[in-house]
């Protein structure tokens, strides 16, 4: 049996890992159809099939299992072996995955990377925004961007973006002038409240409010539960009712008056967030290289 295509194998540990072969394609930034190519040439080359395949889910079967297993880690080391290389070069290359919340995608990351990508040619970034937690390298990522109450233990976390943030109440000055302004967070259990849910189907809450040293939690209610923010958003301008949402989100529509906002005292904030990666001996050149930027980068 002659021995497998490298791009074989790692197209089956793409694909093996999303679960899907439109999610690994989009990974990886090519066409589904040259990935299922890839999976029949190892297959047949093997003689054994290393993934159930439905209209509906891709998952790996024992054997499948058994060479993912060992594939993963072997795959990481001919790429730190690939990725020597970049030391004789003039600037590192090469492609950096990241994995971040939609929020971070929206309103932190975009400057950060433009100023990154400006100061490294030759490097390609590819950015997934998911809200959910994921294993960033069993799904293929070279490092993620989360909270750090999110963050495994066994991880390298490195500030990025702004070190404090907010989460802002406000609603549309119609909705105040309709249904009263609320000045504690339990009179809010008397007003309509936009809600976000997760991906997971996880309705976010209760909301949680501090000041002094008080806290208070409520589980509001209202006309509307959307997975988008720009929806929620929407919602509060168009006087629905009262929005709880991260400040950078809000920024633009309490600047210009669309929402006014409300208990300003009660405001709560955190810690912003953190990249984070894997702690190993060999760091590919293209992750380095973001480290090394976002620890010196000063906008």
């Amino acid at each position: 049996m002659s021995s497998p295509d490298l791009s074989d194998l790692d197209a089956f540990v793409a694909v093996a890992r999303a679960r899907s072969f439109r999610g690994a394609a989009t990974l990886r930034g090519v066409s589904a159809s040259s990935l299922s190519d890839a999976l029949r040439r190892l297959e047949a080359r093997l003689g054994v099939r290393l993934l159930n395949r439905t209209t509906r889910s891709v998952t790996p079967t024992e054997a499948g299992e058994r060479l993912l297993e060992r594939l993963g880690p072997a795959l990481g080391e001919v790429a730190g072996a690939l990725d020597t290389v970049n030391s004789f070069r003039d600037s590192p290359a090469g492609t950096l995955r990241l994995n971040v919340p939609s929020i971070v995608a929206r309103h932190i990351l975009p400057p950060i990377a433009c100023r990154f990508l400006l100061a490294h040619p030759g490097i390609t970034l590819e950015v997934t925004a998911e809200d959910s937690f994921v294993d960033v390298l069993a799904e293929g990522f070279d490092a993620g961007i989360r909270y750090e109450e999110r963050i495994e233990r066994d991880m390298i976390a490195v500030p990025i973006g702004p070190r404090r943030q907010r989460f802002v109440i406000a609603a549309a000055p119609s909705y105040l002038a309709a249904r009263g302004t609320p000045r504690h967070p339990s009179d809010l259990l008397e007003h309509a409240c936009i809600r976000h849910r997760f991906p997971s189907g996880r309705v976010a809450g209760p909301w949680e409010f501090e000041r002094g040293g008080q806290v208070v939690r409520i589980t509001p209610e209202g006309p509307l539960i959307a997975t988008s923010l720009e929806m929620e958003i929407a919602a509060a301008v168009a006087g629905l009712g009262v929005i709880c949402l991260f400040e950078e989100a809000l920024r633009p529509d309490l600047d210009c008056g669309a929402l006014a906002p409300v208990m300003e005292e009660w405001w709560q904030s955190f810690s912003g967030p953190f990249l984070y990666y894997p702690s190993r001996t060999h760091m590919l050149a293209p992750l380095r290289a973001f480290v090394d930027f976002i620890r010196t980068d000063r906008g």
